[in-house]
């Protein structure tokens, strides 16, 4: 069922007041983050940048969000209750890109603030069959699931924050595809407070791209992780529908699945699930010779084709199809064009190459 005029409009402001703050806020955040010292400096190999760069760059992200959401959005208790999170997620992370917290300290907040949106309504109970109409009742496990699912979310967008533009763009195709899938199955409100959230990313994009000007640090990632995980159970795992389950999954696949990888590689390996390492699936398309560019377009191409697969899940027209298809192939070209293709301007990273980092004032 698609939106009437007064839902389309609702749709367009939300987004771009959310794009126009986070657009034009973000400038003067990066200037904040110098002054407080948030500097992403490169002290070791698995950073791809050769100078210090400003980061706390999502705090403008949160700000735009926020807005367009007291601006457009119904207060209502859950929704509440993920804002009041959200702004726990945001203030803890901007004082990890100031001071670095220890991992255990950040898991703990994550908690804290999973519990403030379950206590406020965020939580699925039941969870229907992605292969029969079937909803199975969780009953006791909704809470530690549900507080499983958020922190995951969580810190799989800020897991897969390692190259210029890739977690804001990955969480900005997410975010689209369960627009979306949310306008498809009749949900305005969720609607809304995505098309908050995908302007917000949207408008950070230009500073963020690379060459990043500034990276949006622990503030942003783990912001944009926390909203896309409690807008899920809001709204997309309460579809008493075959798509309940699987839209959420196949919208933060990418995310997700590097996530997963990488806490079983690293315990396979002897060492701590929080230690960090060059296994992840940007730095392995690093390693087979990819520039930062062709990294993130693989990986954008790969979030939006099964973003594609969770849309054409929610509709069985011909026009939702004919649209999937043509996006798919608008898509295939896309990539071929950024990664296969030569480009006699970009010239293949020198992954041998030492790093010099000169000397930073914050240092």
């Amino acid at each position: 069922m698609f939106p009437n005029m007064a839902l389309w409009l609702k749709l367009l402001l939300s987004a771009a007041v959310a794009f126009g703050v986070s657009l034009f806020m973000t400038p003067p955040v990066k200037l904040f983050a110098e002054k407080v010292g948030a500097i992403d400096i490169p002290k070791d190999e698995r950073r791809v940048h050769n100078h210090p760069i400003p980061r706390m760059g999502g705090l403008a992200i949160v700000l735009a969000f926020l807005l367009s959401m007291l601006l457009f959005v119904p207060m209502t208790t859950p929704v509440m209750g993920m804002i009041l999170g959200s702004v726990i997620i945001a203030v803890m992370g901007a004082v990890d890109d100031i001071v670095t917290l220890n991992a255990w300290v950040k898991l703990g907040g994550q908690i804290i603030a999973a519990i403030v949106a379950i206590r406020c309504g965020v939580i699925f109970k039941t969870i229907t069959s992605p292969f029969t109409a079937v909803s199975i009742d969780i009953g006791f496990w909704s809470v530690p699931l549900t507080i499983l699912w958020i922190v995951a979310c969580t810190n799989a967008v800020n897991l897969i924050d390692g190259l210029d533009g890739l977690a804001v763009g990955v969480s900005a195709i997410s975010s689209l595809t369960m627009l979306l899938v949310a306008l498809f199955v009749s949900e305005p409100e969720i609607s809304i407070i995505l098309a908050a959230l995908t302007g917000a990313c949207i408008g950070f994009m230009p500073y963020n791209v690379n060459p990043a000007k500034i990276f949006m640090g622990d503030v942003g990632s783990q912001f944009l992780g926390f909203v896309l995980s409690t807008v899920s159970i809001l709204g997309l795992f309460k579809f008493h529908a075959i798509i309940s389950f699987l839209v959420p999954l196949l919208a933060l696949a990418v995310p997700l699945a590097d996530t997963i990888f990488a806490f079983f590689r690293r315990i396979l390996h002897g060492q701590s699930p929080f230690h960090a390492d060059k296994g992840h699936f940007h730095h392995r398309l690093l390693a087979m010779g990819l520039n930062q560019k062709q990294a993130v377009a693989v990986l954008y191409g790969i979030s939006a084709v099964l973003g594609l697969v969770a849309v054409l899940l929610t509709g069985t027209g011909i026009l939702v199809r004919s649209i999937c298809l043509v996006t798919a192939l608008v898509i295939s070209i896309f990539i071929w064009l950024f990664v296969f293709c030569k480009n006699p301007n970009i010239q293949p990273p020198n992954h041998n190459k030492e790093q010099k980092v000169s000397k930073d004032k914050t240092e």
